[in-house]
């Protein structure tokens, strides 16, 4: 290699390390090895996933898909078969749903698309990283409002931020970590005024309140972002659509920088847990009486605060030192999402909802800490 290309790959690569990018930590394997206890004895709690639906249907369904698809073909009909389900599950046209790679990926190519060098995205703090990495990578300037004391969304602050440069503002309702899905009215009003996109994340709707998805017809700017990862079990193979206008949805589908960016197998998959719907919808329940168990056996505990949740996991806060607590947790086995102060709140854990005998052993873990 000629010296001006080493220099030039060198300097590229420098610059590409300081890149900010998700890290997703320490596996379970890894942990279980540290620690010395097998596998099957951690206690996972960290990455907000959806034990309550059975892995037995996931299995009966799996085991389906190897009879019934040719692995050695591209994709055909199957992500227009999904589209429609998805259409009779949410109500609306299979025209303004667009499927992705997980909505990760469509964050990504949101961005893509709609944010260029020198252009602006707001958001609020704290809230899912993945969108101020893609913006700050495409040249743009991420903007962040603090939330609330209440962990709401300061509207006057927020609304104050737009300016003739604002393309993208980014909104996680239910929010990831604090698990408080925002007031309706609040979301409405920042979305009609807003100047550019509104991308609405509701990856945890199905455990919350409400959903602007019966209302995306009110909003030519808004693009609402679903999974397939949280209620319907599906994070292993990384299923996610949007819901839009047809407009922006054409331009979502169409302007993909990738040829079949979902597989085969994760689109029939999907379809298959659409056509089982009844059984996310009742995980959803047991979840949602779990977690109300979880976040009253927690508050009883010295030292512990759990906070009220809309999603499939809680916000909490302890006296003790986060690394402390933390440290001593991974001991036992048991894994939860150590966080920053959140507003007025030092200590702060995000905690999936686990099963009950998952949870009962946390809150055995958390009393006994000294």
């Amino acid at each position: 290699m000629k010296q001006s290309a080493k220099k030039w790959l060198s300097d590229r690569l420098a610059k590409i390390e300081n890149i900010e990018g998700y890290s997703i930590g320490a596996t379970c394997e890894v942990i279980a090895n540290q620690i010395g206890i097998p596998l099957s004895e951690i206690v996972k709690l960290n990455f907000n996933e959806n034990l309550f639906l059975p892995r037995q249907l996931q299995t009966k369904l799996v085991k389906e898909l190897a009879e019934e698809i040719d692995l050695r073909m591209y994709p055909q009909d199957e992500e227009i078969k999904l589209r429609e389900k998805l259409s009779g599950y949410l109500k609306v046209s299979k025209d303004g749903i667009v499927v992705g790679n997980a909505s990760d990926e469509l964050i990504d190519r949101i961005v893509r698309l709609f944010v260029e060098k020198g252009d602006v995205a707001v958001s609020f703090a704290p809230t899912f990283a993945i969108p101020r990495f893609d913006v700050k990578r495409q040249g743009g300037d991420y903007v962040s409002i603090p939330l609330l004391s209440d962990l709401q969304l300061d509207v006057k602050g927020l609304l104050n931020s737009f300016s003739d440069k604002t393309r993208l503002l980014y909104l996680c309702s239910p929010n990831n970590p604090t698990a408080s899905q925002f007031r309706e009215k609040d979301i409405e009003t920042l979305a009609k005024e807003f100047p550019g996109i509104v991308v609405l994340d509701e990856a945890y709707a199905e455990f919350a309140d409400y959903s602007f998805v019966p209302r995306i017809k009110e909003f030519e700017n808004m693009i609402i972002l679903r999974t397939f990862s949280k209620a319907f079990g599906l994070a292993a193979l990384r299923l996610g659509y949007a819901v839009a206008n047809p407009e922006l949805a054409k331009v979502l589908t169409e302007k993909t920088p990738l040829p079949f960016p979902v597989s085969v197998f994760t689109l029939n998959m999907g379809r298959k847990m659409l056509e089982n719907v009844e059984a996310m919808e009742k995980s959803v329940v047991l979840l949602k009486g779990e977690r109300g168990k979880l976040i009253e056996a927690l508050n009883q505990i010295d030292g512990v605060e759990a906070f009220d949740s809309q999603a499939n996991f809680l916000l909490m806060s302890t006296q003790k030192a986060a690394d402390l607590v933390d440290a001593s947790l991974m001991q036992k086995g048991i894994l939860i999402k150590k966080l920053d102060k959140i507003v007025q709140y030092d200590n702060c854990f995000r905690v999936t909802v686990g099963l009950p005998e998952m949870n009962a052993k946390l809150i055995e873990a958390l009393k006994e800490l000294r």
